[in-house]
Parts: structure tokens; C-alpha cells; sequence
């Protein structure tokens, strides 16, 4: 693989770690089914590895970069987006002000993708589908199944909401600087149904509240609701959350939502 000269110095406390490949930019990006997305949001572009295969999608596409430096990169490389780079923070922006369904993709820095993931499930409503680089780590964790020790709280959350997919794996090589790490490419589809079938406020804080001490039995983790005996027979309390599935987490705030607790 042909290694590229960098004409934006990546900064560390940004978590930059520019993609290489133009041919794994374009693989990436056409794992971004554009049909019936009406925008696109970019997420740290960088140099536009990524940003110039997007350009020829043919959507309505913002791409959102916080360092000055990459920005003014940006603006001189495509002059035909100039107009459409946010220069914020995405963790700050309101997504309403973008036209929706939207399509979030991007080289994610590692040290906010997971919270840059927790801002899409809070704007699932608008965010149709993403394609994201993420720590390998990270990524598996996202499309694990119940039953293993790296499902948890992240795993039920998307997946409650998104369809997921692990799409491929890229070594530090591919990068740079090289992350000390391998990293994985996943993309996630927002499932038809739009509401869980539960409150979705108690449902949330079950689930957190579970995996937080998730050795113990959920009799145990969730004490904290003052469950009656009789309510504390069904079977599911015997479990350890990393064995719960999404249905098993719904099921799971149906009982106790029934003894009238309040999320």
C-alpha cells in the first residue's frame, strides 16, 4: 500500500487517525445505502478521504469537523462543499437542523465514538442509518450477541433500536498515525418498528442499571425498584444481563412497569 504525505498534522487530542486507502475510503462509503436518506452528515473528515467519494452520492451532505486546520484543508481541496463544512463540535449539534432521515458515516475518533453513538440512539428518530470506523474493540462489542462477556449496555441499546452489521476489520497500517489498535468498520439500519414496546425511559435505566453490576443476578442489580416477592419469582430475575436479549430487556421492564414504578 502506497503511503500518502500528510498535509494536516494529526492532533492527538482530537483522536485523529487519517485513513490511507482511497480504496478502502470508497468501500466504506458504499456501505452507506443512501435510499431514502435525505442527508448525509460527515463526522471528522479530516484531509476527505471519505468526503470525496461522498461527494458523488448525489445527497444533500454536511461535513461536520471541529479542527480548524482540517477545515481550512477541506475548503481548499472541495471548493464545491465549502458552504456545507460545520466547523463544531457533532456531539454538540442539534440534528433537528438537518433534513431527515439522515446518514451519519465517518472515520470516528476513537476517544467520543461511543458517545458519538449514544447521540444517534437519542436522535433515532432522525438518524436512519450509519457506517462508522470504530476500535476493533468497540465495534465487535456493538454487533455482539447475548452470552458473551463483551455484550453489554452499548450491544442492547443500539441493537434495540438499529439493525447491526460488522462489516470489516482494518490493522493500524491503514493509518496515520497507526492506532495502537486494529479497528472495524460496522454499519447500522434503523429498524421499522419505531417504538420499543415498553417505556422506553424505565427501559433504558434497567438496562444500565443491570450491567453495572452485571456478575450479580438481576434479583440483585435491581434492588433498587423494591420489587415484591411474587414479582421476583419469574425466572428472568435468575439471569445475568449479558444473557438478556432486547425482547428479554423489553419483557423485563414490562414486569416491573406493571408495579407501577416510575423510570
Amino acid at each position: 500500500m502506497k503511503k500518502s504525505k500528510s498535509l494536516v498534522k494529526p492532533k492527538k487530542n482530537l483522536g485523529q487517525h487519517f485513513l490511507k486507502s482511497s480504496d478502502v475510503a470508497k468501500k466504506i462509503v458504499d456501505c452507506l445505502n443512501t435510499k431514502n436518506i435525505s442527508s448525509i452528515l460527515e463526522i471528522g473528515p479530516g484531509m476527505g478521504i471519505l468526503t470525496e467519494h461522498i461527494i458523488n452520492l448525489s445527497k444533500k451532505s454536511y461535513f461536520i469537523e471541529i479542527d480548524k486546520e482540517s477545515a481550512t484543508y477541506l475548503k481548499e481541496k472541495f471548493k464545491q462543499i465549502e458552504d456545507n463544512i460545520v466547523e463544531k463540535d457533532f456531539l454538540k449539534i442539534d440534528l433537528k437542523n438537518f433534513k431527515s432521515p439522515i446518514g451519519v458515516i465517518g472515520n470516528f475518533p476513537y476517544n467520543i465514538s461511543s458517545q458519538i453513538i449514544f447521540k444517534v440512539i437519542d436522535n433515532r428518530n432522525l438518524v436512519d442509518k450509519v457506517v462508522g470506523m470504530f476500535q476493533l474493540e468497540v465495534a465487535k462489542r456493538i454487533c455482539e450477541n447475548p452470552g458473551t462477556k463483551s455484550y453489554g449496555i452499548i450491544s442492547v441499546l443500539v441493537q434495540a433500536f438499529y439493525e447491526t452489521k460488522f462489516e470489516f476489520m482494518l490493522e493500524p497500517e491503514y493509518f496515520n498515525p497507526p492506532p495502537k489498535v486494529d479497528s472495524g468498520v460496522i454499519s447500522l439500519k434503523r429498524r421499522k418498528e419505531k417504538s420499543l414496546n415498553c417505556n422506553e425511559n424505565l427501559f433504558f435505566k434497567i438496562v444500565k442499571l443491570s450491567f453495572q453490576q452485571r456478575r450479580k443476578t438481576l434479583r440483585n442489580s435491581l434492588k433498587i425498584f423494591n420489587l415484591s416477592n411474587n414479582i421476583k419469582e419469574d425466572v428472568i430475575f435468575d439471569k445475568r444481563p449479558e444473557t438478556l436479549s432486547v425482547k428479554d430487556f423489553v419483557h423485563l421492564t414490562n414486569i416491573i412497569a406493571n408495579e407501577n414504578i416510575s423510570a
